[in-house]
This record gives structure tokens, sequence and C-alpha cells, in this order.
């Protein structure tokens, strides 16, 4: 039996994406279009990877008010639900689309404040389904009620285990994970989240490479930085590698960077090389690009973008540890 793959949520999120013709601050507008889809980080990379056919389970904590969306995604997707329910709703977030543009303006809703009962039963779950040499994707935000720390108790508990942990989080919670003792295999900051970490810009490729090696020094086996519009670096101890992104017809960004790191967890769940790995996370992010919500297109689609994936080695020397 392979290895499982399970993501966790604990700040999930109704998407409510609006379509403008164009955003002009100040103005009234009338929307083009209104879609509404369950979303949150880990969900989104979840759903990602079973398009793919990829078996995935999926928990974190939702409001019983109004989780039918999410109910119905996993149902269609064949996904495990393994979510923790408390009274109350799941927040909303709102993507402002600007069609002329193509650019998405995000405004992220309070969620709802978790009760230690529902973390208890998340760790639960952990026990159960995330057995040595399972991936366990730990991703977004932290809703009301959960200190800063959670995530790096939760990779304490899942490393101890022997799991490999994929964390995608910014701001304090990351600092906390890596702050521990215990860290996860891989990280998946993008530029900015980077560069708050480390409390300076990081203006070009070989500083981002240098920040990101220093990590791998303390213990971090993969950084992965996601650039936008420039690709994804991959370093590792032995090499460090930047995947451009094909040229894509983009419908809608929503959920690229959690389609990478679905990507990213398929290559590693396929133990394939660093370089395939790129190839692939970028694939899938490119390939999401075209399709709104999470969604991928086809798996001979996605295998097709593969091939026009380009990765490069970065030739920095490598960072002294302090």
């Amino acid at each position: 039996m392979s290895a499982a793959i399970v993501t966790v949520t604990l700040n999930p999120a109704i998407d409510q994406t609006v379509t403008l013709d164009a955003l002009t601050p100040g103005h009234v507008h009338r929307a083009r279009a209104v879609r509404s889809d369950a979303g949150g980080k880990g969900v989104n990379v979840a759903s990602c990877l079973a398009d793919w056919g990829s078996k995935v389970s999926a928990t974190g904590i939702l409001g019983s008010d109004n989780a039918t969306p999410f109910e119905a995604l996993f149902a269609r997707k064949g996904i495990d639900d393994r979510f923790a329910w408390i009274p109350g709703e799941t927040r909303t977030n709102l993507k402002l689309l600007d069609a002329a543009s193509n650019e998405t303006t995000d405004i992220n809703l309070p969620g709802l404040a978790a009760t230690s009962g529902a973390l208890d039963t998340i760790r639960a779950v952990l026990r159960q389904v995330a057995t040595e040499g399972s991936l366990v994707v730990l991703a977004g935000s932290l809703p009301g009620g959960l200190g800063v720390e959670t995530y790096a108790a939760l990779t304490q508990l899942l490393t101890a285990r022997g799991v490999r942990v994929v964390l995608d989080v910014s701001g304090p919670a990351l600092t906390a994970a890596l702050a521990s003792d215990h860290l996860p295999e891989v990280i998946k900051p993008n530029r900015q989240e980077l560069a708050d970490w480390a409390g300076r810009p990081l203006d070009t490729l070989p500083e981002v490479v240098a920040t990101a090696r220093g990590l791998v020094a303390r213990g971090i086996p993969l950084v992965v930085v996601s650039l936008g519009g420039e690709g994804a670096l991959f370093v590792t101890r032995d090499e460090a590698l930047l995947a451009h992104p094909p040229p894509t017809e983009v419908s809608s960004t929503v959920g690229a960077g959690d389609a990478l790191v679905a990507g990213l967890v398929a290559g590693l769940h396929a133990g394939l090389p660093l370089a395939e790995t790129a190839r692939l996370a970028l694939a899938f992010a490119a390939g999401k690009l075209t399709l709104r919500g999470a969604n991928l297109p086809s798996r001979g689609t996605i295998l097709a973008i593969v091939e026009t994936v380009r990765v490069e080695t970065m030739n920095v020397p490598p960072r002294a540890s302090s």
C-alpha cells in the first residue's frame, strides 16, 4: 500500500470570485459573473491532487452552518473527508477578478474561532491516517483560538511518527515553525513571505537562493520559493533549480500557488528527481491557470505541459551556515 497523502486546512474558506470588466477603486461596479468554491489552501491542494488521480484525505475545521459546498466538493472528487465540524459558518473570502488586467484582488474575512476539541479531533485523525512515510500538507492561516505555535506542534507530532511534512504557511506561524527543533521536510513560501521571515528585502534571485540555502543548512531538506510569473526556485543541499513557467492563457490565478504545492507533493509521492518534481509542480500551476477554481485539466494535458517547463541550475555559491 502506498503512503498516504493528507492535507490540513485549519482556516478554510468559501472563495467567492466576482468577475468585473475592470476594477476601479471608489466606483460602483456591476459584476459580470459570480462563482463560489470551497477553498482554503489545503482544500485546494487536495482538490488538485484528486484531479491528478491521487488518493488524498483532507482534514481541518469546518463550520457546520455552511459546509455543503465542501461536502459536495469532496464527494465529487472522491476526497476522503476527515474534517472536524464546529458550530458557526466557515468564512467567505472575496476575490475581485479584473477581466481587463486578469489581476485578482483578495479580501480575506475573519474565520471561526477554533476549539481545543476540534484540534484534538484533527490530531486523532492524523494519528490514524498519517503513518510513517506519509505526506502531510499543513497549509494556510490559523483561525482565532489557535496560537502561532500550532503548526510547529503539529509538525513535531508528525515528524516523530516518520511523516513527511510539507509546510505552506506565512507570518508568525512560519517563524514559530522554523524556530522549532522539529522541522518540516519541505517549506513553500513565496518570495515576499520568505523576505518577511528573513527581515530584509530579497530583491535578486541569488539573495533568494542564499536565504533558502541557509534554511536548508538549518535542517530543512527542500525549500521551494514561488516567484509568481518568474516561476519557482527549488533548493536542496546539492541543487538550486529555477523552473520557468510556460506561456499560459490565464483564466484565473486563484489557487495557482496551491496547485504548485499539489504538483510538488505529487512529485515527492512518486519519488521523482528534483528537476522532474519542479517540472510537475510548474505544470500543475500552469494547468490550473487555464481553469476557474482549484481544478486541473486532464492528466494528459498536464503531462504535455511538463514537457514545456524549462529548468535551469542556479550557479550560486552555497551559503555558509552560521
